[in-house]
């Protein structure tokens, strides 16, 4: 039996979805003032690597890396007019950024960067990565990198996906003092295989820490780096980077590991702990079943974790529900829908046209590109162009004419658009009072 709905909750705000782009824009939205809820699935997060990307690699086919990506977005801009980055200014950019980094940095969860370019660090396959802001424990790294300074690469073994001899040979023609060892954890072997969470929890405890250090001592040598895996705690990283510091005597950079990471992880409990202490109504691990237009123009908001339980009503609605993994879009044999309010979906005319032969073709591929039309105020467009509600807004990986996997800008997306819509909301809303 379909049980009574238990709750009903008012808001100026409904944010759907709760990744990269739903809680920055949640976090936005509550920065000024406005009532937010925010309800979603927050699994994809656990992927993130804790890299923020802003714009890496070139949209066209040229596939250019990007070493200064404002610079990039102002040519994007003039070439790709329709993209969700050209309905954006700089400022709008640069201020999502800074408001991002600022929350997490008082959450202890700080990040580096340098202020217009993007940053250099290798990766846990020995590959290295443009990144625009990383965490602090992570910043070593690039300036190891920059210097091509005498380093050790040190893995545990037992530790699924990371290996630090591979990233040592592969790195090591163009980075010659490199070098690579392999360590034991005692207090990890009972566990039997290791998992970088159950290190990384365990490196709350200042024992496990001076474990950890013991154990890298003795393969120093003449280096002035220590790069690791991402272990160094979940809710203490600061202070867990720290002390391993003092305790070598040497700077130690992470590196972040294969998903589900550390540092996914990290952001994920970050966001859980503190969004609700800015006065955001939190429904993760909720599933929103139904978005309905009232006729006072306000919409009603129904989900639940299995079935609805909680009615949201609300002044406005910013979908951020994402593509195929967030389930924002949903692709079928007459083609491509979105998945709450069927709303217009720019895509191919056909399903042939989805993809090219040649899986990494450098024009990359058109189901990639597919998504909501917005207007410059992030407002989604019906099939003849005309906004479809005044108070219906989208952002994040939804939007049209991206491909964020190929450009290397999946946070810069999601947190820049969210602040775009965010900012046409508030300006709504205040229109609305007056």
């Amino acid at each position: 039996m379909k049980k009574d709905k238990s709750e009903a909750v008012s808001c100026r705000l409904m944010v759907v979805g709760a990744g990269m782009a739903g809680t920055a824009a949640a976090l936005f939205a509550a920065r000024r003032g406005i009532a937010t809820v925010q309800a979603g699935l927050t699994g994809e997060t656990l992927y993130a690597s804790g890299l923020f990307d802003l714009y890496g690699v070139t949209h066209d086919s040229t596939r250019v890396l990007i070493d200064e990506p404002f610079l990039a977005l102002k040519r994007l801009k003039q070439n790709v007019p329709d993209h969700p980055f050209s309905r954006l200014s700089i400022r709008q950019i640069r201020s999502a950024f800074e408001l991002l980094t600022r929350f997490l940095g008082e959450a202890g969860h700080p990040y580096a960067g340098y202020p217009d370019k993007n940053a250099r660090l290798i990766t846990s396959v020995g590959t290295i990565k443009r990144t625009f802001r990383v965490p602090t424990t992570m910043w070593a790294g690039v300036r190891a990198l920059e210097e091509k300074a005498p380093c050790l690469i040190v893995d545990v073994r037992g530790l699924r996906g990371f290996s630090a001899l591979q990233i040592v040979d592969t790195l090591k023609p163009a980075w010659p003092a490199l070098a690579a060892a392999s360590i034991d954890m005692r207090q990890e072997n009972r566990l039997g295989p290791k998992y970088a969470e159950h290190i990384a929890r365990g490196m709350e405890v200042e024992a496990a820490r001076r474990e950890l250090a013991e154990s890298i001592r003795p393969h120093i040598y003449q280096a002035k780096y220590v790069g690791i895996p991402a272990i160094l705690g979940i809710h203490d990283t600061k202070g867990v980077h720290r002390d391993l510091q003092q305790m070598i005597g040497r700077p130690v950079f992470e590196i972040p590991t294969m998903p589900p990471a550390v540092s996914g992880i990290r952001l994920k409990e970050t966001f859980d702990r503190r969004m609700p202490q800015l006065g955001v109504k939190c429904y993760y691990h909720h599933r929103v079943y139904s978005i309905n237009r009232q006729t006072d123009g306000r919409f009603a908001i129904e989900l639940g974790k299995t079935e609805p339980e909680t009615t949201v009503t609300a002044d406005c609605v910013l979908l951020a529900t994402g593509r195929f993994l967030g389930k924002g879009l949903v692709a079928q044999r007459q083609g491509i829908r979105e998945a709450l309010m069927d709303l217009p979906v720019c895509q191919p005319h056909d399903r042939s046209c989805w993809h090219r032969e040649q899986f990494l073709d450098p024009r990359g591929h058109a189901i990639n590109l597919a998504g909501i039309e917005v207007d410059d105020r992030f407002r989604p467009l019906n099939q003849d162009g005309r906004v479809v509600y005044d108070n219906l807004y989208a952002a994040g990986s939804i939007l049209a004419h991206q491909d964020w996997i190929r450009t290397k800008s999946g946070t810069g997306l999601a947190v820049a658009t969210a602040y775009g819509a965010v900012e046409a909301i508030d300006r709504s809303l205040a229109c609305s009072q007056r």
